[in-house]
């Protein structure tokens, strides 16, 4: 396995990583809030995780303005 060459700007800028780290964050509080509580339905943070995670599978196809890939 071998990094891309410009990788640490994908990771900064790609808006594929930033919805990953975004589903992440939702998977996260979908197990920390039913300890502090039931302020939100049932299944609203599963959904979010999953229309980011979705996002990012799109986004990864899409072109991002804000990346050259070293051209």
């Amino acid at each position: 396995m071998t990094f891309i060459e410009d990788w640490n700007c994908v990771l900064r800028r790609a808006w594929s990583v930033r919805l990953i780290v975004l589903a992440a964050a939702l998977s996260g509080a979908e197990f920390v809030l039913p300890l502090l509580g039931d302020q939100l339905p049932p299944g609203l943070l599963a959904l979010l995780s999953a229309i980011a995670s979705s996002g990012a599978f799109a986004a990864r196809f899409l072109v991002q303005k804000d990346l050259d890939h070293g051209r």
